[in-house]
């Protein structure tokens, strides 16, 4: 017989993600977890089995939420140009969201050295950071293969030159956030890159 769920779980998740986002996987201690989602520490390993099975289930939602707009943005847009431009804008956007419980993207902050130690986890690192360059790739072969960008210009290569810069952008953006300078930064990177 399958035991009941004795919390909210969705809210319970929703919390553990927020908590993640803002501190960080190695910063977020367990009693932080149980408080914030307001469950014991029986019904949390029963459910949910250790922090770090926790913190792999929030990463998917807050890929499969936050994640899901700025890849929407890319795929939706015309050209891999604009499609390129609008993921930096929902980007901002979400810097500019008062609620958001970091500037650090939760995908980017998985890069530091206590999480990246752990196999399976530098392993959820690197699957992020390929499925944007994936996508990012994709839509700059179609244009290049259409005429729409150079026959010289590099998909692979300027992916991941992007992706290199917006993980630089978002520790950035906890130094000092300008959405304006962010906007000028941007446009003068993607016009010298051909876009």
């Amino acid at each position: 017989m399958t035991r009941k769920i004795a919390f909210d779980y969705d809210r319970a998740l929703d919390r553990a993600t927020d908590l993640f986002w803002k501190k960080g996987y190695a910063e977020t201690g367990l009693r932080d977890l149980l408080k914030v989602m307001e469950i014991g520490e029986g019904s949390f390993y029963n459910t949910l089995k250790s922090k770090k099975q926790l913190y792999l289930t929030c990463l998917q939602r807050y890929e499969d939420t936050v994640v899901h707009l700025r890849l929407a943005a890319l795929m939706a847009a015309p050209t891999a140009a604009d499609g390129i431009r609008a993921f930096f804008g929902a980007v901002l956007d979400r810097l500019d969201n008062p609620e958001t419980p970091s500037r650090l993207c939760m995908l980017a902050a998985m890069e530091t050295e206590e999480v990246l130690q752990d196999s399976e986890l530098r392993k959820r690192a690197r699957e992020g950071l390929e499925t944007l360059q994936g996508l990012l790739c994709q839509r700059l072969s179609q244009d290049r293969d259409n005429g729409l960008l150079a026959p010289s210009l590099a998909p692979q290569i300027i992916a991941a030159v992007i992706t290199t810069y917006v993980q630089g952008l978002w520790r950035m953006a906890l130094v000092e956030y300008d959405r304006p300078g962010f906007e000028r930064q941007i446009d003068a990177f993607l016009t010298a890159l051909g876009l």
